[in-house]
């Protein structure tokens, strides 16, 4: 059962909007090293097979996520897309720009909700760097947009990365 909801998570992650790099020419790109206040960011439209998959993985069968009326019934315009779902955004960002990171900790304050068929601009920004060893510490402020303006998840995490270069640049809005 664990190495089918592993496969699961992996499919969801695989299924999202993919990071793009910009670059011109044939040289490779030079690496950006993070810096306090940088920000990464990524856009992921949340389709009604990513709130199957996630809950199959999760086990989360509430019914706001797969029925219309009883949303609507509970105030919603529609069903919902699980926040911790959309709230994976945030490590997907980090381990795409730094491979081998270690997510240590994220709080999350749920502010509107999400619903299938929106897209969503996740985003981490530096806000602390520490050097511990050969590794770095750094804390994140962590936050989703819908509709470029709306916040629906406001929150902060704390990563280990192997280094501050990043290894892509330029994430897809």
């Amino acid at each position: 059962m664990l190495s089918r909801n592993r496969m699961l998570i992996r499919s969801l992650v695989s299924s999202s909007v993919p990071c793009t790099r910009n670059f011109s020419g044939t040289a490779p790109p030079p690496r950006q090293v993070l810096k306090t206040g940088d920000t990464l960011r990524q856009t992921r439209i949340f389709t009604n097979e990513d709130v199957t998959e996630y809950s199959k993985a999760s086990y989360d069968s509430n019914p706001l996520h797969f029925d219309s009326e009883f949303a609507r019934n509970a105030g919603f315009e529609d069903r919902l897309v699980h926040g911790m779902l959309v709230a994976a955004l945030f490590p997907r960002i980090i381990a795409f720009h730094f491979p081998g990171a270690v997510y240590v900790s994220q709080s999350l304050h749920y502010k509107s909700p999400v619903y299938i068929g929106d897209a969503v601009v996740g985003e981490v920004q530096a806000t602390n760097i520490r050097e511990n060893k050969s590794r770095y510490i750094v804390k994140f402020s962590t936050k989703c947009f819908k509709n470029d303006k709306l916040l629906v998840i406001d929150g902060e995490a704390v990563a280990i990365l192997p280094n501050l270069a990043a290894e892509k640049v330029n994430v897809a809005d």
